[in-house]
């Protein structure tokens, strides 16, 4: 698959971020982590309203560096990331997601780097994720990025 661009998002995105998220929960964690606390997960994080405000966040909040999505040649969004560097020196991703017949075609990858770069860029000296569940499907992708266990659900790394 052929990215156009890793791109920070626009107001007009914020539907496809909002489906793209929510079918990565349902996909990725549907099954470990129930009916229930899946779709509560998605309920929280994939609100509308949500990621229209996160989106259209003047100037970002302290430590939140927004969203950036991925697009096809065709201007379809296959992915997007979240992140910030809420704590001096540490960057972490709160999401990231990509379609799910678009994955191993490198869009996770282009999509963390350019996370990583904007948080190098305010300071980060590493980098951490939660996930949701232990044993989580997303966990080569991110071992293969140089990702260690810090717990069982948060994962860690030096930029």
């Amino acid at each position: 698959m052929l990215l156009a661009d890793v791109r920070t998002a626009a107001p007009g995105d914020a539907t496809a971020i909002s489906r793209l998220l929510a079918e990565a929960i349902r996909d990725g964690y549907g099954e470990a982590l129930g009916e229930i606390r899946a779709a509560r997960l998605v309920s929280d994080h994939c609100a509308l309203p949500r990621i229209r405000a996160e989106i259209e966040i003047p100037g970002g909040a302290p430590g939140w560096l927004g969203w950036l999505v991925a697009a096809a040649a065709d201007g379809t969004l296959v992915g997007a990331v979240s992140g910030g560097v809420p704590v001096a020196s540490e960057g972490e991703i709160y999401a990231l997601c990509v379609t799910p017949g678009r994955r191993r075609e490198g869009v996770g990858s282009a999509l963390l780097e350019a996370a990583t770069g904007r948080m190098r860029a305010h300071g980060a000296a590493s980098q951490r994720i939660t996930l949701p569940v232990e044993r989580a499907a997303a966990l080569p992708f991110f071992a293969h990025h140089g990702f260690g266990e810090l717990t069982p659900v948060r994962l860690g790394r030096p930029l």
